[in-house]
């Protein structure tokens, strides 16, 4: 029996043993893509600063944060551009790039924490005024 939404294949994958995995169906793989797309951009772009931050601090290990980083701003930019185009999600980009390199020498004024969430805020509300206002309205 096949169920409609997955079907169970059997796949040899390079190394050379067989196993079973699940593969959706199309129109399984469409309403994930859709719901992914529906995804508001504004609190993923905030809270991977704030997760970036804390992972960095929490691991001891600076570059694992910027993993966090680059992972939420390469997902966040293929969104920005897909809901309003090349030239918003270039700005975009730079206003999380510059929360991120601008909350360092902010955190030696006012305090590590203070830093990156005045950065997530500034990050999350430009997103929601230049991408995801645009889509709700849509």
């Amino acid at each position: 029996m096949r169920d409609a939404a997955a079907r169970l294949t059997l796949r040899r994958p390079s190394h050379g043993h067989w196993f079973r995995g699940i593969r959706a169906a199309p129109r399984a793989r469409v309403a994930y893509a859709e719901a992914v797309s529906e995804i508001p951009t504004a609190p993923v772009a905030a809270g991977s600063l704030l997760a970036g931050y804390l992972v960095a601090r929490e691991t001891g290990i600076r570059p694992l944060g910027g993993v966090v980083l680059a992972a939420a701003g390469a997902w966040c930019t293929s969104r920005w551009r897909a809901r309003a185009g090349n030239a918003p999600a270039a700005a975009l980009l730079a206003v999380y790039a510059a929360g991120f390199a601008g909350s360092h020498p902010l955190a030696k004024r006012v305090g590590a924490w203070p830093a990156v969430a005045i950065a997530a805020c500034a990050s999350g509300a430009a997103s929601w005024l230049l991408s995801d206002r645009r889509a709700a309205r849509d």
